[in-house]
């Protein structure tokens, strides 16, 4: 409901139908709308497994591009991040769903540190901050311009212009950019 409608136009209503229960089912749980689309944000990444790998670089690159997969096929997952976008609708600001992200991005990029596959310069917190950003805004572009799309295509050429900045050499001839996240054509 939420990914289709959005806070605004997901009524108590439509949800409950939709998940085919009852007001003291959804009362049980929730407070109310508010409370239900909060949790829903907020756990956004749950139940979400991340490809496996070696930490580092690569494994970065390849969560992004997961959670570029997922988007185009998890309802629950665009429900959290388009609730992300839109909470100024329901209450106080709340950054934790992107917190969540900058903590894991930052995890691999720590493991890429140690494996010398970053830069001298790169600070890797900054970085994973400025990663998470560049993520939010280029899935949003693409949501509005595409339906999500072209998303892998956007996070290989954003990840393309971003590793001659933050990436040695010899790291960046070892990476590459699976498709099999991409789920544009099905």
């Amino acid at each position: 409901m939420f990914d289709e409608y959005g806070y605004s136009g997901a009524s108590v209503s439509k949800i409950m139908s939709r998940a085919g229960i009852t007001p003291g089912a959804l009362y049980f749980h929730f407070s109310g709308k508010q409370a239900l689309a909060h949790t829903v944000m907020v756990e956004q990444g749950n139940g979400l497994e991340a490809p496996p790998g070696d930490d580092g670089l690569q494994r970065l690159i390849d969560i992004n591009l997961y959670l570029a997969g997922e988007l185009q096929t998890n309802s629950l997952l665009r429900a959290g991040v388009r609730l992300a976008v839109e909470q100024g609708e329901f209450g106080a600001p709340d950054d934790t769903p992107y917190q969540y992200w900058v903590a894991q991005f930052a995890e691999q990029l720590l493991a890429a540190q140690e494996k010398g596959e970053l830069l001298a310069d790169v600070d890797v917190h900054e970085l994973a901050w400025t990663l998470v950003s560049s993520y939010s805004g280029t899935q949003l572009l693409s949501q509005i311009s595409t339906g999500r799309s072209d998303l892998y295509q956007r996070l290989v050429a954003l990840w393309r212009y971003l590793l001659p900045g933050i990436a040695t050499p010899a790291a960046r001839s070892q990476l590459s950019f699976s498709n099999q996240w991409d789920h544009s054509a099905t």
